[in-house]
């Protein structure tokens, strides 16, 4: 295994884990800042009404995006299980 190679895993695996969470922390971001800006404008400082909504809305995203994520880590796996041989030598 050359040092190329364990850069372009690292490059691969790096690119699949921020294509696949950022569905979630994008949605997370936003309610979290919809709900600061509400938090502000009515001077109501709650801890959970920042909390719950950014769950929620996670949730939701894992329901919608999930087929979507898996196929995203199933075409990774698959494809270093097909590199194998040549990773290996």
């Amino acid at each position: 295994m050359t040092p190329d190679t364990v850069i372009k895993l690292a490059e691969q695996s790096i690119y699949t884990i921020i294509m696949v969470a950022a569905p979630m922390l994008l949605i997370a971001l936003g309610v979290g800042l919809l709900v600061s800006v509400f938090q502000a404008m009515t001077q109501i400082q709650e801890q959970t009404l920042a909390f719950v909504p950014k769950i929620i809305a996670v949730f939701i995203s894992i329901v919608l995006f999930g087929p979507w994520m898996l196929t995203r880590l199933l075409d990774f796996t698959r494809n270093l299980y097909q590199q194998l041989p040549h990773i290996i030598g």
